[in-house]
């Protein structure tokens, strides 16, 4: 591990993690894995965890996209008021997410999820 992994396994609400990983986008790729787990930790309220996902798939979806996963359950897990999560449905599954809401609550459980908890009724 190195001395910066160190300094950010000790961070404390995941505030210095994300701004390690706007600031190191270009090679910070191979540390993303311990990166989510520092954060998981350290962001009680989602907020760190959702803007990652958020910075990340607008950055570079194809590169990124294997990552995205840890960030957003994450966010799942910590926000439980909603305030963050539902802004990962349009940066994440596109503007038209609405329109494809069937078949993403289908294939993939983490828009399920998110949408289920945003939209218990259904739109």
């Amino acid at each position: 591990m190195t001395d910066d992994l160190k300094q950010l396994e000790q961070d404390a609400d995941g505030l210095t993690i994300y701004e390690y990983i706007v600031n190191h986008v270009e090679d910070v790729e191979e540390s993303l894995p311990e990166l989510a787990e520092f954060m998981k930790r350290a962001d009680l309220t989602g907020q760190f965890l959702a803007s990652t996902a958020r910075f990340l798939a607008a950055v570079n979806r194809s590169k990124f996209d294997k990552y995205l996963s840890a960030f957003i359950e994450g966010a799942l897990e910590r926000d439980r008021e909603r305030k963050y999560i539902g802004s990962l449905l349009e940066a994440i599954w596109g503007p038209d997410y609405r329109e494809k809401s069937d078949e993403l609550c289908q294939t993939d459980n983490n828009f399920r999820r998110i949408y289920k908890r945003i939209f218990p009724t259904g739109i």
